[in-house]
């Protein structure tokens, strides 16, 4: 049950992670700390594999023919493209050198899915010269894809047509209705240039009445591009599988309890703003339940709506499949005392923890992992227990970053640290993987990009690492 800490201020613990807890016992970030020099990520590459064989089962429990593609936007690693290949899964991409990276890591052409708007010419190229599956967004894309196709090519350019959702018309993705007649038409003029394979979308949000409503959708399309003579026989729903990071009643209770006096200068934040930091249905579980749902004027389950059909569903997550595969660490460099809290700056900006990029706070608590200051001011002093612990949680703090900017925060709310925090200490936010760690990423004032440190746990009692292997690191 959750509880609000005797400075009054809300907590927000992140579910238990056994790798990550093993890792933090170990000694081992400490070390890492100092070799780097700067803040770093680290990667635990076994909760990808355990997530994706997670996706899998729930699709071979419902008996769903299906394939999953990593969304590679949601993390730069090359270890999660090395092992998507290696898992026999693909990868979204939405650029050159996501569609290069997937390539060099392992992943075939047959298994790439190339997405996203006004897609590059030369991503085009590649895309049909590699045999990948491209989601097509409008009419001119569909166009330059069929000219490429007709350019001597000896395998037809295998392409998606991407629906505009009903729900949602004011999104900038996506074929209208008479649109996508007319893309139909088109791609039945291409002849055995193309190989119009089905349809597909994103929708925004996590209701699952909706998105089985609109999958239900897809599938008519699909008879009725069959009834033209395409082939049709996939649907792609996209990513859209929550993640929960923190159990329900500490939810609950964080979002009744926080007020602006909860943040440094009383920044404000309404709890519409926040990720859904739980979810009752989150990966697996979620498509399972989407499988389970019944669309609209349906008697039957998606699933069976797709068996009947014969159409395979694809799915593009990418939060889904990085759930606790990666934490960030920073180092605290100072600590202001202010009216009531602390004001700790670390070595590191929020550009390396992207939900400020949202206007928005990465809430799961950052934990503190106290250390030897040796190498600050007032060094060589150990964190002794009867001055610096409070079991309630007595030492609440905000977080600024290395930046001369206001704004550069990550952390505004006053996290309640067991602990008093000191130059030198460790912080480390947990389950960062999923669009935290690099989505927005800069070298602001020079300041080196975070390493990613790939951490191997097979048949060892103490942790390998080594670097990540991204070309452009």
């Amino acid at each position: 049950m959750a509880v609000t800490t005797v400075t009054g201020h809300p907590v927000l613990p992140a579910l238990p992670d056994p790798a990550t807890e093993a890792l933090l016992a170990g000694g081992l970030l400490p070390e890492l700390a100092h070799a780097f020099g700067g803040p770093f990520h680290f990667l635990l590459p076994d909760a990808f594999d355990t997530n994706l064989r997670s996706l899998y089962e729930a699709l071979a429990t419902a008996g769903v023919d299906g394939f999953v593609y990593f969304a590679k936007k949601a993390n730069k690693a090359a270890v999660f493209a090395e092992r998507a290949a290696a898992l026999g899964a693909g990868v979204d991409v939405a650029s050159v050198g996501e569609l290069r990276e997937a390539l060099g890591h392992g992943v075939r052409g047959e298994d790439l899915m190339v997405t996203g708007p006004a897609k590059d010419p030369h991503l085009l190229r590649l895309a049909v010269q590699h045999g990948a599956l491209i989601a097509v967004d409008a009419l001119d894309e569909l166009d330059a894809v069929i000219t490429r196709a007709f350019g001597g090519r000896t395998r037809p350019a295998r392409v998606l047509l991407r629906v505009l959702p009903p729900l949602q018309p004011d999104s900038r993705f996506g074929l209208a209705e008479e649109e996508l007649a007319t893309a139909m038409d088109r791609c039945v003029t291409a002849g055995d240039a193309l190989r119009m394979e089905g349809f597909s979308f994103h929708l925004s949000g996590y209701a699952l009445g909706p998105r089985a409503g609109l999958a239900a959708r897809l599938i008519d399309l699909c008879r009725t591009a069959r009834a033209k003579g395409l082939q049709a026989h996939r649907i792609s729903i996209g990513g859209g599988l929550p993640v929960s990071y923190t159990d329900a009643d500490s939810w609950r209770a964080f979002l009744e309890a926080q007020r602006p006096a909860d943040y440094h200068a009383e920044k404000t934040f309404r709890s519409g703003d926040f990720y859904p930091y739980h979810s009752p249905l989150a990966g697996a579980g979620a498509l399972t339940a989407l499988l389970a749902t019944r669309p609209e004027n349906s008697d039957t389950t998606l699933a069976q709506v797709l068996r009947n059909a014969q159409v395979q569903l694809l799915l593009e997550p990418g939060r889904a499949l990085l759930d606790r595969a990666g934490a960030t660490v920073f180092t605290i460099q100072g600590v202001k005392e202010r009216d009531g809290y602390r004001l700790l700056t670390v070595d590191g900006t929020s550009l390396s923890l992207s939900e400020q990029w949202f206007g928005s706070e990465y809430l799961p608590d950052p934990r503190l992992i106290p250390q030897p200051s040796m190498d600050f001011e007032n060094s060589g002093d150990l964190h002794e227990p009867g001055e610096c612990e409070a079991p309630g949680g007595a030492f609440p703090a905000s977080v600024g970053a290395a930046t001369c900017l206001e704004s550069d925060m990550l952390t505004w709310r006053k996290i309640a640290f067991p602990r008093r925090p000191r130059a030198g200490d460790l912080l480390v936010y947990p389950n960062t993987a999923g669009y935290q760690m690099d989505s927005n990423e800069s070298s602001f004032h020079d300041l080196p990009l975070p390493p990613k440190v790939v951490i191997d746990w097979t048949d060892r009692p103490r942790p390998r690492w080594r670097l990540d292997r991204h070309f452009t690191s």
